[in-house]
């Protein structure tokens, strides 16, 4: 970091350790209380039961999945220059912001007590941020123990010392009026506000507490690129017995990556997000957020087994009775969630630090169903998938999201970049470069037809794949083109029939199977037209 930025970074710091008329007085703040504690008040304040594997279990209301159309981010001076406005980073005035923050800071006063999280997001000493997170639900302030590093933690690391970089006020129970939502120029009684210089965030609305895990994420995504660290949307692990074949796996949510980055084989760094500096990958979290829908103790024994005492269960359906989860239930959500601690996965690298990636693989949920199941990327492919970031919108992962949706996400995070797509596209292909990791495209999507004529991906076949991936033996395998992406298929995977690997054979029909795949490769040329790439990047991407 450059002196200039050094600088800002220390002003912003003293600007966030104050938050104007917050009453945070120490005879009403509840703060860095025990797990134990707040499970304890969660259950007596009503906000949650237990379930019969110890977890919390907590409902957020009608907000099951995070609100991008209700988040807005602060426009000022300091930052405006830096940002990609448009899409998902939409502008609110200071006078606004100031508006929504004096809502939420008398929400939150009237309260007859406040819980305060204060802890850290990042793994390596180097580069992590203090944050503060003021809440006025118990079991908010646990989900956000289990998911970030709280002082004093092994996590953190003896002698840790306690910066306050960041805040969060969450006052989701208190929704805008009718006339709040005129004053604001917003249509709907929830809303996020963002400010990167203030470095705050205020919640309004929404108990969803996805909204304070993903607004720290986009902290860390416009404050590392300064610090000479490339933020990235993507889960990691290591080989127990190889502490050189580190793996990230890039995507959305409900794509992978918490279910393949928790393999028995391999040691877990994190499942969702994480810095690649000089010295290697590091999480930012501390914890994990794992889907919950369809959750199997034979398909995913190590997030089962780690649900227990300790995590937070999101919008499951229990028993009355025997309160026993049912997980193939959406009966309250189709995006229900678990969170806890990383010490919950066997294993885990505490503090979760490695080295450099040798390999990284794109995860797309293909619902058009005419996508590889697997193929190794030239560098030119690589950085033209990553900046399209094609998949799928899974079913509650946002509001109105009913059923998967094709979807281009720059980057594999596009709802969590302040930042326009290119800076970050070119810090991966420089890093990859650098390091020459080998990248890979792996469909965890549908085969057969699309979404409702075809099937997802078995999960057997897309283990296959990625242990063929990390044991170098896919490396070798001879590929070819796919006619319509230019995507090298591999000959023979081992553990998946043949006729799976290309997925022009598991339609009944060729034909219709040509028209689909065109139709998807006129929606990347439509799509890569908005970003100012190189002839060879573009060049890589579909040739149908």
């Amino acid at each position: 970091m450059d002196r200039s930025a050094a600088h800002n970074f220390e002003v912003n710091r003293r600007m966030a350790s104050t938050i104007p008329g917050l009453d945070l007085s120490p005879s009403r703040v509840l703060a860095n209380i025990a797990p134990a504690r707040l499970i304890e008040m969660a259950v007596s304040r009503g906000e949650g039961v237990l379930a019969s594997n110890g977890g919390l279990v907590c409902r957020t209301g009608d907000r099951t999945g995070r609100s991008p159309k209700d988040k807005y981010l602060e426009d000022s001076p300091g930052i405006h220059a830096k940002i990609g406005w448009g899409g998902f980073n939409l502008p609110i005035t200071p006078a606004n912001f100031d508006a929504v923050l004096k809502i939420a800071t008398d929400h939150l006063n009237a309260q007859k007590s406040v819980f305060v999280f204060e802890g850290f997001v990042g793994a390596d000493p180097a580069h992590r941020l203090g944050a503060r997170v003021v809440t006025e639900q118990a079991w908010h302030s646990l989900f956000i123990r289990t998911l970030f590093i709280p002082t004093g933690s092994r996590a953190a690391g003896p002698n840790a010392k306690w910066n306050h970089d960041w805040t969060i006020l969450n006052a989701g129970k208190r929704r805008l009026t009718a006339d709040e939502q005129a004053r604001l120029g917003v249509k709907s009684p929830v809303i996020i506000v963002q400010s990167l210089e203030r470095k705050l965030v205020v919640i309004v609305g929404s108990e969803y507490a996805g909204e304070m895990k993903k607004s720290l994420f986009y902290a860390m995504n416009f404050d590392m690129p300064e610090a000479g660290v490339f933020p990235m949307h993507c889960s990691c692990n290591v080989d127990k017995r190889d502490p050189s074949n580190v793996a990230l796996f890039f995507g959305l949510s409900g794509t992978g990556k918490t279910t393949l980055s928790a393999d028995p084989n391999r040691a877990l760094i994190g499942d969702d997000e994480h810095g690649w500096s000089d010295s290697g990958v590091f999480n930012f979290e501390g914890g994990c957020y794992a889907k919950c829908i369809k959750l199997s103790r034979e398909g995913e024994p190590q997030i089962w087994n780690a649900i227990r005492f300790g995590s937070v269960l999101e919008n499951v359906v229990i028993d009355d009775r025997t309160r026993v989860p049912d997980y193939d239930s959406d009966a309250i959500a189709e995006n229900s969630r678990a969170t806890y601690p990383l010490d919950f996965i066997d294993g885990a690298i505490i503090p979760s630090v490695a080295g450099h990636p040798k390999n990284v693989v794109f995860l797309t949920a293909d619902a058009y169903g005419v996508m590889p199941p697997v193929s190794k990327l030239t560098r030119e492919q690589a950085m033209y998938f990553f900046i399209n970031g094609y998949t799928s919108k899974l079913a509650g992962t946002e509001l109105g999201v009913k059923e998967p949706q094709p979807n281009f996400s720059a980057c594999f995070g596009g709802p969590f970049l302040p930042r326009p797509a290119m800076v970050y596209a070119e810090m991966l292909a420089s890093r990859v470069a650098r390091h020459n990791a080998d990248v890979w495209l792996l469909n965890t999507g549908w085969t057969g037809g699309p979404y409702g004529v075809g099937q997802r991906f078995s999960l057997t076949y897309t283990r296959a794949f990625v242990s063929a991936i990390l044991n170098g033996t896919l490396r070798n395998a001879r590929f070819s083109p796919d006619p319509i992406f230019g995507l090298p298929l591999p000959d023979r995977v081992e553990g998946v029939p043949g006729e799976v690997l290309n997925p022009r054979n598991t339609w009944k029909s060729g034909a219709e199977y040509d028209a689909k795949a065109r139709e998807l490769a006129a929606k990347f040329r439509a799509n890569d037209k908005k970003f100012d790439m190189t002839d060879a990047v573009r060049n890589a991407g579909p040739k149908g």
